[in-house]
């Protein structure tokens, strides 16, 4: 028979057997006019194939990604034509619209498909997928046209047994997604927006860890430690969590074998390095991950160093400022998938430009969902606690402060006032404090992080406090820090001003805040404007705070309405927020006096007994 049309390439057949050649072996025979095979002369192919051309042009093959409800099909192309593989090897030979071409680039195909463990084309596993990515980044071989959010839709979630079943829909998608992430390439990015639950689709994971003895440990900001605690408790109450936080802390790595989950600071996650990496955790989870952007801090350091068999990291903010935020939180889940970050600098550049060549590599790794897009599942307010542990600072000033009230025998409001002043800000308590009121507050940390995601949508936020020191602090400290406009409307506001304020906040292009007092402008005031509402400051009577949060979320508001509930753990503001809890449970709010002073003394009793974290 001699040659043959094989698939997309010529071939020579004789006596059965069929010789798959090589773009030199076709040339060499154009040239000489004759090629022996099998000790038989086949002559040229020309005089076989009248009405193929023989190009002397050589083209270049494409790795083609494509996705469909079935997964992902992989397919190497030349033009419109697929190049053909023969026992797990690419031919470097194709036939493209009745002419003949050597593909130039077919070894170095080959190289990336091998480094992705990939001989044949057709249906690919994610974990393929991936390395693909990785190996075709800098080659500019892979022409990726999968839809990411379709297969992650595609995936089946089954509720953990020992989970609360209350996930909205687009939650059950990325705890799947990230479940499948997690087993298939030990690695994945959470990078939802602010306010739709990352930290219990996270939670979803842990549970499903314990379900098959899985040890896991979570690192967040000292401000979130008891949010873990607490939304674990409240959601997988079967997990057993042990807050690894304060002087007091272990030092024997054995006390974790007893618990599920241990949920310790970034700060401990360094100091306490050696104890950690005696083990090999199971999931290690990074809350607020953005906090390892720079990739040369110890911390980020320091939680790459920790055994595990696989890695999470939430953050609403993958991307800040720079494209080495995204390399230093990619490296951590999937250490190097995106090269050294030498390599990576040279790659891509720090710009929009490089942003867009991140993109599609980045989109393999992470879940980001924007609440625009999700609006449709979430309720119309979405409560969002947020419990916060004291630094060791604050908590030991406050310790004493409450020894000292309890030595002269105070037992009264006046007392209590002055607990909540200190929960406020400490230089509301001590005028001697002064400079960046972040450095002082761990409260006013974690609101100015807040802040920053919210400012980052170009949205406007509502705030509420009771202290006319607060005020200044506000007015002062976030426009400097995020150069966003910030009003004011409290007792010292005329009456006749304070509408005038919200007209020129509603009419903002863009971010802004407006730092309220909760009796003066509680109520009667229409800011629909903000779809965000910060209670910087726990009140005693719920009634005041829900009215205060009405000001956004009523009659005209088109979004979702988020609303922040910031108190201390173990202190009197705790006592305020279990009363307005157990209060607003009871439909009773009308028995609270407004400013406290019909508190139940027990309350009061129990607030100045209360020991802040680690004491």
């Amino acid at each position: 028979m001699s040659w043959i049309r094989a698939g997309n390439h010529i071939a020579i057949r004789e006596d059965g057997k069929i010789a798959h050649l090589e773009a030199v072996d076709v040339y060499d025979a154009l040239e000489k006019g004759d090629f022996v095979f099998n000790g038989i002369h086949e002559g040229s192919p020309e005089n076989v194939f009248p009405d193929l051309d023989f190009s002397p042009i050589s083209l270049e093959a494409r790795i083609v990604m494509s996705s469909d409800t079935d997964g992902i099909r992989l397919n190497v192309t030349v033009g419109n034509v697929s190049a053909d593989f023969v026992h797990g090897q690419m031919l470097d030979q194709i036939i493209n619209e009745n002419t003949w071409h050597y593909i130039e680039n077919a070894d170095q195909v080959e190289g990336v498909l091998a480094g992705a463990g990939i001989t044949e084309c057709g249906r690919i596993s994610v974990s393929a997928y991936m390395a693909l990515i990785k190996g075709g980044f800098d080659t500019g071989l892979v022409d990726n046209r999968v839809d990411t959010d379709a297969l992650k839709k595609t995936l089946i979630y089954h509720n953990p047994a020992g989970l609360k079943d209350v996930l909205f829909p687009y939650q059950k998608t990325g705890a799947a997604w990230m479940e499948y992430m997690l087993k298939n390439c030990h690695g994945c990015i959470l990078g939802d927006e602010m306010g739709l639950g990352k930290t219990l689709q996270a939670i979803a994971l842990l549970q499903e860890q314990k379900n098959r003895n899985g040890k896991c440990l979570v690192i967040a900001p000292v401000s979130l430690l008891d949010n873990w605690k607490n939304e674990c408790g409240k959601f997988a109450p079967d997990l057993k969590v042990l807050l690894h936080h304060g002087a007091h802390r272990t030092g024997n790595p054995k006390v974790f074998d007893n618990y599920d989950v241990i949920v310790t600071s970034y700060g401990h996650a360094v100091t306490d390095n050696l104890l950690f990496g005696q083990r090999e955790w199971d999931l290690v989870v990074l809350d607020e991950a953005q906090n390892i952007k720079n990739p040369q801090s110890a911390r980020a350091k320091g939680v790459k160093n920790i055994p595990s068999d696989a890695r999470l990291a939430v953050t609403g903010t993958p991307f800040e400022n720079h494209v080495t935020d995204v390399w230093s939180l990619t490296d951590f889940v999937l250490p190097g998938y995106l090269g050294s970050r030498g390599y990576f600098e040279t790659l891509v550049s720090d710009d929009i430009s490089g942003a867009k060549v991140l993109e599609p590599v980045l989109s393999s790794v992470m879940i980001r969902r924007l609440v625009k897009d999700v609006a449709q599942e979430l309720p119309e307010k979405v409560v969002i606690p947020q419990p916060l542990s004291m630094s060791d600072a604050e908590a030991d000033a406050y310790e004493q402060a409450r020894i000292d009230m309890q030595k002269d025998g105070v037992t009264s409001l006046p007392a209590i006032q002055k607990l909540r002043m200190y929960c406020t800000h400490p230089e509301i308590y001590d005028d001697g404090i002064a400079g960046d009121p972040a450095k002082w507050s761990v409260k006013y940390q974690r609101t100015c992080e807040i802040l920053d995601e919210i400012f980052a949508r170009e949205e406007k936020a509502l705030l509420f406090t009771s202290y006319q020191k607060m005020f200044d602090i506000f007015m002062k400290d976030i426009p400097a820090r995020f150069g966003i406009p910030v009003d004011f409307i409290n007792g010292t506001t005329p009456v006749s001003d304070r509408q005038k304020k919200v007209n020129n906040f509603n009419s903002l292009n863009g971010s802004g805040l407006l730092v309220l007092n909760p009796r003066a402008a509680g109520t009667g005031l229409n800011i629909t404007a903000a779809n965000h509402v910060i209670h910087y400051n726990p009140e005693w009577n719920p009634a005041v705070e829900d009215q205060a949060s009405a000001r956004a979320y009523r009659r005209g508001q088109q979004k979702t309405t988020f609303i922040y509930r910031l108190y201390y753990i173990g202190t009197v503001e705790e006592i305020i927020n279990d009363r307005i809890e157990r209060k607003r449970n009871m439909a009773d709010t009308a028995v609270v006096g407004s400013d406290g002073t019909s508190a139940d003394m027990r309350d009061i009793v129990d607030a100045l007994a209360m020991t802040p974290r680690g004491h």
